[in-house]
């Protein structure tokens, strides 16, 4: 077994560079499809070390390549965007931007990435082949991997025989965690309009109020999961958004609704979309709705399942790396991405895709003695443990990269070689 080093050969200046670069992130966040100054930054950094850069690729998205002689294509991901989410988290380095956060750790993502470049970078007396850096924007409305892909990512840039990417996930800072067999559901979006006609609050009877219908139609919705579906198959349906109306004595015209649905399975998807489907348009008939509804999908993605023995090769790299006490196993979850996009464009291309733990010793220790819940994505208050998590995830994306590029080593040198 190698010599578990861990995060020790990552150079001071390039730990700092990469917190810098985290922090400024981190402050100014920007939504999905929006990311224009998120893009520019991390354009810029792949560029001061070594990438030749190119922007606008499917919307903000960027890509940086840098070619060390013949060899693999390994393809770094992460992503832009952050979430319309008021951070509640009192950091110094608090988002300055009203109502925007990463509440998802896409900026210890982008941080992670472009610190594994930096590495590399310094060290390409190591290995051979191309790095791909990609920043994709619009991941949390599930439309940047394909919206880059349609602008010919493989085609422009090469398609790269593996790809690489992490999660921050709320798990001990300094651990990874990797999935055997499906990592992350797939998942629908939906819209849709209930179509009233609107009138006096007072006068009830000569009106069609959605109010009620969309209220009906939330909790039947719910009926999907219990009675619809086999306890032992994992499905989940929420209904994030309902809105209707502007005041209390004012009968709407209409009501909208925002909804997922996640599963395993594409089978699943279909089954429970067109359930919705079916229920929206019942309880439309039901109440004498003057229009039929309007039921968009939004978004879509398909089931996250990394490549298996990529997968295991990586887990292999990392626990030499950290020790297998750093590293865990990681359940299936209901959170849903778009990246498994990269690996249905070709068939060819094969993936790996791991949890990086954020949560910091002292929230997890004051959590298992029955303190306050751990803070998780999505949540106004989630603060990753920059100082652990972001070292651990440079070093694991670099290594892993470094396996597929040179296979007889899986760290990198650190060395003073600059670009």
């Amino acid at each position: 077994m190698r010599k578990v080093t861990g995060t020790s050969a990552i150079p001071r200046d390039l730990l700092r560079s990469a917190i810098e670069f985290y922090l400024d992130l981190h402050a100014h966040p920007e939504l999905s499809g929006a990311e224009s100054r998120t893009a520019a930054r991390f354009a810029a950094l792949l560029e001061q070390h070594g990438c030749v850069v190119s922007r606008d690729v499917g919307g903000h998205g960027v890509v940086g390549v840098l070619r060390n002689g013949p060899g693999p294509t390994v393809m770094l991901r992460t992503e832009l965007d952050a979430l319309p989410v008021a951070e509640r988290t009192g950091l110094p380095y608090e988002s300055t931007v009203p109502g925007v956060m990463h509440a998802c750790g896409h900026d210890l993502h982008m941080a992670a990435a472009a610190g594994a470049l930096m590495q590399l970078s310094r060290a390409r007396d190591t290995w051979s082949g191309t790095l791909l850096v990609i920043g994709q924007p619009a991941e949390e409305t599930l439309g940047g991997a394909r919206a880059m892909l349609a602008d010919g990512l493989f085609e422009r840039f090469g398609t790269p025989q593996v790809v690489l990417a992490q999660h921050a996930a709320p798990l001990p800072a300094g651990t990874v965690a990797h999935g055997r067999g499906p990592l992350m559901a797939g998942s629908t979006a939906m819209d849709v309009v209930i179509h009233g006609r609107g009138g006096h609050a007072g006068t009830p009877h000569l009106t069609v109020d959605p109010v009620p219908t969309a209220a009906s139609t939330v909790l039947r919705l719910q009926t999907i999961v219990s009675r619809e579906t086999a306890p032992a198959e994992q499905v989940v349906l929420s209904v994030g958004s309902l809105h209707a109306g502007t005041r209390g004595n004012v009968i709407p015209d209409d009501a909208e609704l925002s909804l997922c649905v996640r599963a395993f399975s594409e089978a699943a998807l279909d089954r429970v979309t067109a359930a919705v489907e079916r229920i929206v348009r019942a309880e439309c008939a039901a109440s004498g709705c003057p229009k039929d509804p309007e039921i968009i999908v939004t978004a879509r993605s398909p089931v996250l399942i990394p490549d298996e023995a990529t997968t295991a090769a990586v887990r292999g790299v990392h626990e030499d790396l950290f020790g297998t006490h750093r590293v865990a196993d990681c359940p299936a979850t209901t959170a849903t991405e778009d990246f498994p996009y990269f690996a249905a464009e070709t068939g060819d291309v094969r993936t790996a895709y791991w949890m990086l733990g954020v949560t910091g010793l002292k929230q997890w220790r004051a959590a298992l003695a029955g303190g306050p819940p751990v803070e998780s994505n999505h949540s106004p208050g989630f603060a990753p443990d920059v100082r652990t998590a972001l070292p651990t995830g440079i070093a694991a994306m670099a290594a892993a990269a470094l396996h597929v590029l040179n296979p007889s080593r899986t760290e990198p040198s650190g060395g003073s070689r600059t670009c």
